[in-house]
């Protein structure tokens, strides 16, 4: 078993719900292996209160939690990534930067809980969707034996999560 801790930076656009989401699930879930990164390429400037109250749940710290650009994921004293995630499809069709260390990436596309319309219930069920689906492909990306594959294998893995979407009501 490698001692090696992986980071993964999952990028939206607003960087306020899905991406956030994801950061505090992957580092929560992937006890110590993992460290969750996220960001946006247009920045909503704050995190969305209901996707705070799903994150509450994990035990993430909640004072981590900001909306920030990926530029900063972009310049030479940032963490290097293992892997970029995109969770949202305007972020996937957009220009990336540069990421040092030639990750690797995937697309593993949600709907926007920010967009849900209706009751604070019915907004608040969107975003707790959202959450079990993105937990679901976490579960997966987990439990794939990164320290036995090699770099093409781990490839077709991660962009089969996303291909292979799996929905939870």
């Amino acid at each position: 078993m490698s001692d090696k801790i992986y980071n993964i930076l999952f990028l939206c656009t607003g960087n306020s719900a899905r991406s956030i989401m994801a950061e505090a699930l992957v580092t929560t879930m992937g006890h110590g292996r993992f460290r969750g990164f996220s960001a946006g390429s247009r920045p909503a400037g704050a995190v969305h209160p209901l996707a705070i109250e799903q994150i509450e749940a994990t035990g993430y710290p909640l004072e981590l939690l900001r909306s920030k650009s990926w530029d900063e994921f972009g310049a030479p004293d940032a963490p290097q990534m293992d892997f970029i995630i995109t969770v949202c499809d305007n972020a996937a069709g957009e220009t990336c930067p540069y990421w040092p260390g030639h990750p690797m990436s995937a697309h593993w596309g949600f709907e926007d809980p920010a967009a849900a319309t209706g009751s604070d219930e019915e907004k608040r069920a969107a975003f707790h969707k959202v959450f079990r689906q993105i937990m679901t492909r976490i579960n997966v990306f987990l439990s794939l034996p990164l320290h036995m594959l090699e770099k093409n294998a781990i490839q077709h893995e991660i962009k089969a999560i996303g291909a292979n979407a799996v929905s939870l009501s």
